[in-house]
């Protein structure tokens, strides 16, 4: 195909279709996140779902992706959505884009940046609250001009944008603010791209805004047009699009790698290509969620779900890219209803194996050279303040207080009121134990004797993208012993986002009391690895045998693993991060005791149905 400007993308409502350059149009489209692989892949994946009959692809725009601290707006690398968006044309798709500027997606508070929270801590996110609208329309004013050549109108691939992402399934419900979020958004689209909702069947009453196309959302059922019908009761005219047909789903730790059966997604997408709808795959790729950008899901009251790493999402092409026999069999179905491109059928990539690599410790996080090295601030308060109140993304915060010496109950009882997410607990650097959002253990009996100093070092496991948008992180509540609150606390924060403090740590480490290590949680290792291949491909790495961390290959963090809990075992790591020769891999070990047996490996293979 090829673009030339003043072309238009626009909506017969009569005949129920869109119109591409005047005549009907069609759109058979995957969700690949530009922000979940590594620019190295993606022409071979774009390549892959060109190959497999789509005509579009859809992309979420991630907002704490491009501003992670608030001003520093990032457009290289992994954030380089202008060179997506170009590679995209460049493999004859159109591209629907999707910028929130809440997006959900599995992602850390949404795509939303945590530092929002901690500009304004009483914000109503996605509501007409007047700091709110500010900040997007401040983030939109960068965002627009950088997509607007792209428009279709304007000669560029971008054929539909969307205004918010299932808006009715919040409860705010806000009218005032969708109108504000159109308003603002059309005065950089204009007429140049069609301008699109999204919605679940039942979720049409508040999510969709008059004069703007509704699409809904659902997956494998052998009754598409009951939701049809739905939607024209709201919409009695314009094109049918399912805007996130699902042949896969999302998974959280402790929880089984959720599988779709290739099956019935087969039949729904016949089902609806028959009755003339447009189809967009969520997702067609999935990825990775690297370092800490996974998000949760707020499962009701006392449930907190964390997301894994993987993005798989049993999705047509697979973690690394390579197509699955659920590709091969969507693949025939969408060549019965499209023209063959005529782009070679992808093949799987090469993968390897290496030798496992050794790893020695060096030191512990809570220790006293670590603390001079990785802690971006030290800060006393009488409470416990908030990740965000102490301005702070990702990683860990270390709560100490002192021991009152007048309790004289054995045990003691330590309570934490609304722990957010997961505390490890110590006495003068000894490991007590875990308290868990998750399992809701927020109580946990201490001997007298043990030590003067609680240190309670909590962990963020990702804010909840789903349901709940303002998701705190630290310690919310007080902190009791034997019913009585402990006050005057010294809080440090470990982020653990700055690769170069690590490695400065690492590299000026000089030993440590291995009593104290053994003692403690969170460990450091380091180890080193050599790749003699000429080609260098794709790899796993396979923690089994540790606990709960975080793993990081030449400063560049893959995420979080724990094998403990499963499902996922291993984790992906891109041919693009490894090098020739001498390559360096640091784990993080959060609870298990591995000295002894501090060896890792790599496969060739993945696991995501692990325990």
């Amino acid at each position: 195909m090829s673009f030339r400007y003043q072309h238009d993308h626009s909506i017969d409502y009569e005949r129920d279709t869109f119109l591409l350059d005047g005549e009907p149009f069609r759109f058979i489209s995957g969700s690949f996140h530009y922000f979940r692989a590594l620019p190295g892949s993606w022409r071979h994946i774009l390549r892959a779902m060109r190959a497999a009959g789509l005509n579009a692809v859809m992309t979420y725009i991630e907002w704490s992706t491009h501003e992670p601290t608030e001003g520093d707006y990032r457009w290289n690398e992994i954030a380089d959505l202008e060179q997506f968006i170009r590679i995209a044309e460049e493999e004859n798709l159109y591209v629907i884009l999707r910028p929130g500027p809440y997006i959900c997606a599995e992602r850390d508070m949404g795509g939303f940046p945590y530092w929002l929270l901690t500009k304004f801590p009483n914000i109503k996110l996605r509501t007409q609250d007047s700091d709110y609208m500010r900040e997007v329309q401040k983030w939109y004013s960068v965002l627009m001009p950088r997509i607007q050549k792209y428009l279709y109108g304007r000669g560029g691939p971008v054929i539909m944008v969307s205004i918010e992402n299932e808006y009715g399934s919040f409860s705010a419900c806000d009218k005032t603010y969708l109108k504000f979020l159109k308003n603002m958004t059309e005065s950089y689209i204009q007429y140049d791209a069609v301008l699109f909702t999204n919605d679940g069947p039942e979720q049409l009453n508040c999510g969709r805004i008059p004069g703007i196309l509704a699409t809904l959302d659902f997956g494998s059922t052998g009754s598409p047009e009951r939701y049809w019908q739905k939607l024209r009761k709201v919409q009695p005219k314009g094109p049918l699009v399912n805007a996130e047909f699902y042949p896969g789903w999302l998974t959280h730790w402790m929880e089984p790698m959720a599988r779709t059966a290739t099956g019935p997604v087969v039949d729904t997408l016949r089902l609806m290509l028959n009755q003339g709808a447009n189809v967009n795959f969520y997702m067609f790729f999935g990825g990775t969620n690297f370092a800490f950008t996974a998000g949760a899901n707020d499962g009701g009251p006392g449930k907190f779900n964390t997301d894994i790493t993987s993005y798989d999402y049993d999705a047509p092409l697979d973690e690394a890219g390579d197509p699955t026999p659920k590709y091969f069999a969507l693949r025939d179905v969408i060549l019965e209803y499209m023209p063959d491109p005529g782009v070679p059928v992808p093949q799987k990539l090469p993968k390897m194996k290496l030798p496992p690599v050794t790893l020695t410790q060096y030191g512990f996080l809570t220790s006293n050279e670590a603390r001079q090295a990785l802690a971006k601030y030290i800060f006393t308060n009488d409470r416990t303040l908030s990740f965000e109140a102490l301005n702070q993304h990702s990683g860990f915060v270390l709560y100490e207080a002192d021991i009152p010496q007048h309790l004289h109950r054995d045990p003691q009882a330590l309570k934490v009121t609304n722990l957010r997410d997961r505390a490890y607990v110590h006495v003068d650097n000894q490991f007590i134990g875990v308290l868990s959002r998750e399992n809701a253990i927020d109580t946990l009996p201490i001997s007298l004797g043990q030590g003067k100093q609680l240190q309670l070092l909590v962990e963020n496991q990702g804010r909840i993208n789903y349901g709940i948008a303002n998701d705190f992180k630290g310690i919310l509540g007080p902190v009791t012993l034997d019913g009585n609150e402990l006050l005057n606390w010294t809080m440090t924060g470990f982020p653990l986002d700055d690769y170069s403090l690590l490695s400065n740590y690492l590299n000026q480490f000089s030993g440590y009391d291995s009593e104290q290590a053994r003692q403690a949680s969170v460990r450091i290792f380091r180890g080193h690895f050599t790749i003699t291949n000429e080609e260098i491909h794709d790899t796993y790495l396979d923690p089994s045998g540790w606990g709960k961390g975080l793993a990081i290959i030449n400063g560049f963090n893959l995420g979080r693993y724990w094998p403990l809990a499963g499902p996922q075992v291993t984790l992906y790591v891109p041919r693009h991060i490894l090098m020739q020769g001498k390559n360096e891999l640091v784990v993080i070990e959060y609870q298990k005791d591995v000295r002894g047996e501090a060896v890792i490996g790599f496969t060739d293979t993945p696991n995501l149905d692990g325990p």
